[in-house]
Order: C-alpha cells, then structure tokens, then sequence
C-alpha cells in the first residue's frame, strides 16, 4: 500500500477514538444529575400539600359573631323591675330589706328590686304553682332544689347556667372557684339535663349541739366520733344527769325529719339516691344501720322522741339533753336557750361517722328566675351576683347567721368568728358538705321518710319498712317526670 494513504488510515482511526471519548458522560455526573432531579420533584409536591391544608384551615374556622360568644351580650336590663318573693321575717326581713334598699341606690343599670314577704316555703311553693298558672310570675324567687324541679316540669324557669357562664354579665374561673362546690352543684338538675334552676344565696349544715360541761362530768373531753361512742355517752347522760340542770337527764332526743335520716346516712358513707340520680336508695345498708342504730337507743331509754316543735332546744338550754341533731341555723336560738337556762359550755361538732372524714348535710334554699323576659330576667340576676359578692355575703352571714357561699368571705369574718365560736366551728365543716335529692317529688318523699322513720322508732321491721318506702319513693319519682 502507498505509504501515504497509511498514513492518512492512521490518523483518521485516531481521530474517531478520541471522539468517541469525549462524547461518553462520567458515571459521577450522571449520578449528580438524577439525585437532583428527585430532591426537586419532592419538593414541589410538599409545597403543593402545605397550601391545600393551609387554605382549608382557614375555611373551617370564621369567626364567631358576638351574638354566638353570649347570647345576652346586646340584652339591656337598664330600667327593670325586679319583683323577688321571700320567706324571710323579723330581723332577717329587715336586714334584707336594707341591703335590697342599698342595691337599688347604687346599682348602674337603674334597676328596682321590690322584696315581699310571701310566707314560708310551703306557702311560697303553692303561690308559685298558681302563679305559673296564670302567668303572673315574679321575676325572682325563693325554692328548694325538689321545688323548682317541680315547677320545671310547667317549664317555668330559666337556666342559669347561661348568666354564670356569661362571658358579660357571669363569672369568672377564678370567681366561680371561690365557691363552695357542694353549694354550686345542689341546683344542677339530672331531671333537666344539666339545667341550673337556682343560684346559691346562703346554706346552712347539719350539725350536733353538745353540752360541753356534762361532756367533761362524765368523763369525756371531746364529742363523740363513732356511732358507738355515742350511744355510750347518750345512755351515761340519762344514769347521772348534769349538775346544772334540772335533776333528769337524756342522751339524745329524736327528729325524725328527713333530714336527719339523710344525715345519718351520709355519716356512714351512704346517699339516699343512686350515683346519677334516677333511682332513690333507702334500704341500703348504711340506712339499715342508721335505723336499726336509732330503734336500739330508743327502747333503751338512751333517746326520747321530741315532744312539741322546738322542744329538744328548750331541753338542751335548761341542761336536760345531752345531743341534739340540727341546722347551723338555729345557732342563734340555741344560744339564747342556754344563756336564758343553766349557763353552761356548749359547741357543735360533725355527727359521729364511719367514713374517714365527717360528711355533713347540707341544704338551704336557693333564688330561682322564672321566665318573664330577657331584660327582666337579666336583672333578677345582676341582683342575685351581686347579693353573692363577699362583701354582701359577709354582711347576710351576721344578719341570718346562715353561712355564705363564697369561701373567700372569711376574711370578712373574724370578728363575728370570735363572737360566735360555734359558727366558726360549724364553718370549718363545710368543705365535707353532701346534698340531698333535688328532685321534683322529693318534699312527699321526705314525708314518707319521716313516717317510717316514725314506725320503725315503735317497733316495725327496719328492713321491711325501708324496702316498702324505697318503693313508693320511686313510684313517686317516676311521676314526677319532665
């Protein structure tokens, strides 16, 4: 072959190699390449669902209206007349008249409150009834818990828990924690789904009265803490009566009111309903005990039964009694009692109990609003968070001697304290508080209570007669339905 086309061959083969070289990509660059590719696609796809679920965020939560925060933001009481029905006598009326005066001079909104004496409960509740009928309502008024859930079933009243939650016109957190939560949760209705048909002004506890210095001539320096303690101490009052009194003694002697029933049963762990309020419970246990506990005492001649109205305060002044089992509210009368009869020491205690703490009974009216119309209802109840303020608590505490509901008004106490040991004594045991049944048809069940209560005293079968009353108290609770 001619040398120079061998040349020429030579050169052409190596020019095509290196060609071929340049155009073939590294496995480095290759590999930098698809990594990038993927970290921007993930990306993008984020960025894509971050913005779906911002936007739908923001579509699922509009801003409330001020009308939906509080339904009584834009209602105006200025000007209203509250009419508020009261049970209230004597010295009670008049210092309530009074601070009712004081409201109406002070208070921003112009409001009126006209108090009237409407006689006692009962005669209150009736009026009520008629009332309701007729559709001449007040605008504020006194019920027990069993009361106002009868009026209820003519759906006569308000739900106050829409004016204690009002973020305008209700309280606070910190407000509604000053309260006692025994006293806040006696007007919750099970009946009503939860519904408030009364507000807290007072309450009042079941306590025992003791005569201190026969306590000490017996040999004792403390009120009895077990049941068993005492009926020892009720039985060694009627072998050596005290020194001061009139010659005859007596350990304890007897109501039979349903509310010393249910304060007997509290003290050994028991309730007179089942946990959420549809049943009664009235032969259990813990009643078979009290009941069997009272029988015993009685045909002992360790306990009396008391023979007129107030009459085991009469005996209790004069140092004939020993014990004697009742509301904080008649600390006054007591007191009067003694000082008018044989002057001795004398304080209140829990009554004996089985449970590690004492439970108390505690009970008292509440102020329900019925239904008339917004503005009036709203003023009734700028009366009634007033009256509960603790300067106006502290105030009604030494005018009724009843007990304030806020705990907070302590501090507006300790003077009255002083003077008054037992009430300060009695105060002390208002953290251990229990309520009883605030049912609508529970003031004919306490009357069926105290009648059994009665015929088991003179001699009937505890048990029976407690399963024939847990009967027909929940017959009576069944017709006294919403």
């Amino acid at each position: 072959m001619n040398k120079r086309i061998l040349i020429l061959l030579a050169l052409l083969l190596a020019a095509a190699f290196v060609l071929s070289a340049c155009s073939q990509p590294t496995p480095q660059v290759i590999k930098e390449t698809v990594v990038v590719e993927k970290e921007v696609t993930k990306v993008v796809e984020v960025e894509k669902e971050v913005t779906k679920v911002v936007e739908k965020e923001v579509v699922a939560t509009p801003t409330p209206s001020p009308e939906e925060m509080d339904p009584l933001a834009n209602v105006d009481p200025s000007g209203q007349t509250v009419t508020y029905w009261y049970q209230h006598s004597r010295k009670r009326e008049e210092g309530l008249q009074k601070m009712i005066q004081r409201f109406n001079e002070t208070n921003e909104w112009g409001i009126t409150v006209k108090g009237e004496y409407q006689g006692h409960y009962g005669e209150i509740y009736k009026k009520m009834l008629a009332a309701i009928a007729s559709g001449e309502v007040p605008s504020l008024v006194v019920a027990y818990q069993n009361q106002a859930a009868a009026w209820q079933l003519s759906d006569a009243l308000v739900d106050m828990n829409i004016y204690v939650h009002s973020p305008k016109w209700g309280y606070s957190d910190e407000e509604l924690q000053d309260f006692f939560p025994a006293f806040l949760q006696a007007d919750i209705s099970s009946q009503f789904n939860g519904m408030r048909l009364g507000f807290p002004p007072n309450r009042s506890i079941e306590v025992m009265y003791y005569n201190m210095d026969w306590l000490k001539e017996l040999g004792y320096d403390a009120p009895p803490q077990t049941w068993e303690e005492f009926r020892e101490i009720a039985c060694k009052a009627k072998e050596q009566p005290f020194s001061k009194g009139p010659g005859e003694g007596m350990g304890y002697e007897i109501s039979t009111d349903a509310s010393r029933f249910a304060s007997m049963v509290f003290s050994r762990g028991g309730d007179l309903m089942n946990e959420d309020r549809t049943a009664f419970t009235l032969n259990t246990p813990e009643a078979r005990d009290a009941m069997s506990f009272m029988q015993k005492l009685y045909q002992d001649g360790c306990a009396d039964i008391i023979a007129e109205k107030y009459g085991d305060q009469a005996d209790f002044g004069v140092g004939k009694l020993m014990f004697t089992i009742g509301s904080s509210s008649g600390l006054p009368y007591y007191k009067d009692a003694v000082n008018d009869g044989a002057q001795f020491n004398w304080s209140v205690a829990a009554l004996p109990h089985t449970t590690p703490d004492p439970v108390v009974d505690i009970y008292g009216a509440s102020l329900s609003i019925p239904k008339t119309t917004e503005e009036e209802q709203l003023a009734a109840w700028l009366f009634v968070k007033w009256f509960t303020e603790p300067e106006q608590q502290a105030e009604w505490a030494k005018i009724s001697n009843y007990f304030p509901v806020r705990k907070s008004t302590a501090a507006e106490l300790g003077d009255y304290f002083a003077q008054n040991p037992a009430y300060a004594t009695a105060f002390g045991l208002l953290k251990y508080g229990k309520v009883e049944p605030p049912v609508a048809g529970y003031d004919v069940v306490r009357k069926k209570i105290s009648e059994a209560y009665n015929a088991i005293l003179e001699g009937a079968d505890v048990e029976e007669t407690l399963a024939a009353l847990e009967e027909e108290a929940n017959q009576i609770l069944a017709e006294n339905q919403p």
